[in-house]
């Protein structure tokens, strides 16, 4: 009997024991494509050499020092090299162990550079519906999952939450793409002024949006009208790419396509790829700026923040991302799924949508393609298609809610960077398979 407690107590998964380039191995011997990437982290592939031996090489000089103390060279160099990467006015880097706890200290430091600029007044948070920003109470309020937050309702803060950006269904008929992302981004505006501007601190988004929604874009100038409006009321803009940073869509940080850059950023996942539990919180040198000439002291921090082990992990990624030419093979490998996508299920009717950048991609289904009605959530496409695919091999991460939390389902790939074309096709053919049996 084991003594893990798991994400589900009524499954009892498979025991993994290897990891071969794009393959997970179990305890059987039997091999899964990894089509998900687990949840978009593993872009190297498993067991690359360069990131395991930099971790055992680290573990020989120094294991854990802890910040309150000491700093440490891995973390300096993997501050030093995402900053030379990094968009915008980003100017200084707060390590973490994962996403939700860059996104807890991208609100928090929200919170305190108003207070330490003199506006304690400003405290409110607008986010999205349909997002996804982490499981601690802090980020599971900024997210707008309605079926994660329900039953933690009591627990939570009060976060405003507008309409995603989201083409498919939002669209009206005979409405440009750019004139839509124009209505949707000025539902911000106008939450802003109903809540008052000088009680607004930030606006928190995904530039892809991804478990929630299903590798879902912003319409066109949809960011850059968000960067106006966030700079008229002097409000901050959090961009959390946790799931779509790090190359994912096609360059190292996700909003670079869309032409703007925030104040704060949160990345993860793709940072450590696997490797080691790491994440980051970036921030401009004005709000770094407001502390240091304050207080001094970011009234924040966990355990195992700038853990050395994880920070030369980090690097060891990045570094390999960025010598192996790999950001440009993902828009490659990402337009060749595309294609193959677009070949296998354009016609089929109950695909509604297919979407995404790079190798992060999104296939919505639906009961009718022309009213683009979702299935009954009593159906469980979702899950049957994920249960279908894992018996056949496959690795995939489908998710139900799509439109609301309740209705609506999909489907999200984000299979390593490494993936080749045989194994795209080997991807697509098996969630085919899958999708016919959770459709029968």
């Amino acid at each position: 009997m084991s003594h893990i407690f798991p994400r589900h107590t009524k499954s009892a998964p498979p025991v993994a024991v290897g990891g071969e380039g794009c393959y997970l191995i179990d305890n059987t011997g039997k091999r899964y494509l990894d089509g998900s990437g687990g949840a978009a982290v593993s872009c190297l592939g498993h067991g690359d050499k360069a990131v395991t031996e930099a971790i055992k090489a680290q573990l020989d000089k120094l294991a854990f020092a802890h910040t309150g103390f000491l700093t440490s060279e891995p973390a300096e160099a993997l501050a030093d090299l995402l900053i030379a990467h990094a968009p915008g006015r980003l100017d200084r880097v707060y390590l973490v162990s994962g996403g939700s706890e860059a996104t807890e200290a991208a609100i928090k430091l929200a919170r305190q550079y108003w207070v330490e600029k003199g506006e304690p007044q400003r405290g409110r948070l607008i986010a999205r519906k349909q997002s996804y920003h982490g499981n601690t109470i802090g980020a599971l309020s900024a997210g707008g999952n309605a079926w994660r937050r329900a039953q933690f309702g009591p627990l939570l803060l009060d976060v405003s939450h507008i309409d995603p950006c989201y083409d498919y269904r939002y669209r009206a008929e005979g409405e440009s793409p750019e004139a839509y992302g124009r209505r949707a981004a000025d539902a911000l505006e106008a939450e802003i002024l109903r809540l008052g501007p000088e009680t607004v601190m930030a606006f928190m988004a995904e530039p892809v949006v991804g478990a929630t929604a299903g590798a879902l874009p912003p319409a066109p100038g949809y960011f850059r009208r968000i960067r106006e409006i966030c700079d008229q009321y002097g409000v901050l803009l959090i961009l959390d790419e946790v799931m779509c940073g790090m190359g994912r869509t096609g360059t190292l940080f996700a909003c670079e396509q869309d032409g703007v850059a925030p104040d704060i950023l949160c990345i993860a996942k793709g940072l450590g790829a696997g490797y080691q539990p790491i994440g980051a919180m970036l921030c401009t040198s004005d709000i770094y700026d407001a502390i240091a000439g304050g207080s001094g002291f970011f009234q924040h921090g966990h355990t195992y923040i700038g853990h050395p082990v994880a920070a030369a992990a980090g690097h060891a990624v990045v570094s390999a991302i960025l010598d192996r030419g790999l950001v440009d093979r993902v828009k490659v490998q990402g337009d060749k799924l595309m294609a193959r996508l677009q070949d296998r299920f354009g016609q089929h009717p109950h695909i509604g949508d297919l979407r995404g950048r790079g190798l992060f991609r999104g296939i919505e289904l639906v009961e009718d393609r022309d009213s683009k009605a979702p299935f009954d959530p009593s159906r469980g496409i979702a899950g049957k298609i994920k249960k279908a695919a894992f018996e056949a091999g496959l690795i995939c991460y489908p998710m139900a809610g799509t439109i609301d939390g309740q209705s609506g389902d999909h489907v999200l790939l984000a299979p390593p960077f490494i993936i080749e074309d045989a194994q795209l096709d080997e991807l697509v053919d098996k969630l085919s398979g899958a999708i016919d049996v959770a459709l029968g």
